[in-house]
């Protein structure tokens, strides 16, 4: 008597084909562009809020100038009161709008705080896909505020 032929796949081969999917996964999934969407964009804000505040605090605090270094081709604010880092995604628009100089120096890239609270300024536009914030230093008061921005 003579088998005819079962169709169907065995369990092997079944189990290869699963490897060979979970390895192009695994080779593909981290390459792929992950886009910052519009929640995450205000987050990015109001960290850099938050960052500028702290200096401005912590000047308040030790009674001398605090500066936040802002590097916006290397999407970048650092705090001048701590070792923190806010680092922008490049697919974020980051321009930044500073003074050249600070009580009578140049700024260097910076956003001065004064023992008195009081800042020389500037502003920070972090943006994508039309939408955006505005991160912005009062040059008197010091103050930090938050400011959606539609292109």
């Amino acid at each position: 008597m003579q088998r005819r032929g079962v169709s169907g796949f065995t369990l092997l081969e079944v189990t290869a084909v699963m490897a060979v999917v979970a390895l192009f996964a695994a080779i593909l999934l981290p390459s792929l562009p992950w886009s910052t969407s519009r929640q995450r964009l205000g987050g990015y804000a109001v960290e850099a809020a938050a960052l500028l505040k702290a200096d401005r605090v912590a000047a308040v605090q030790r009674s001398g100038m605090v500066s936040a270094r802002v590097d916006a081709p290397g999407h970048t604010i650092r705090a001048g009161s701590s070792d923190r880092v806010l680092v922008i995604p490049p697919d974020v628009s980051f321009e930044t709008l500073l003074p050249r100089t600070c009580n009578e120096r140049p700024a260097h890239s910076t956003i001065s705080f004064f023992a008195t609270g009081g800042s020389c300024g500037g502003t920070i536009v972090l943006s994508r896909l039309g939408t955006g914030y505005e991160i912005r230093v009062n040059w008197l008061t010091g103050g930090v505020e938050i400011v959606p921005r539609q292109s």
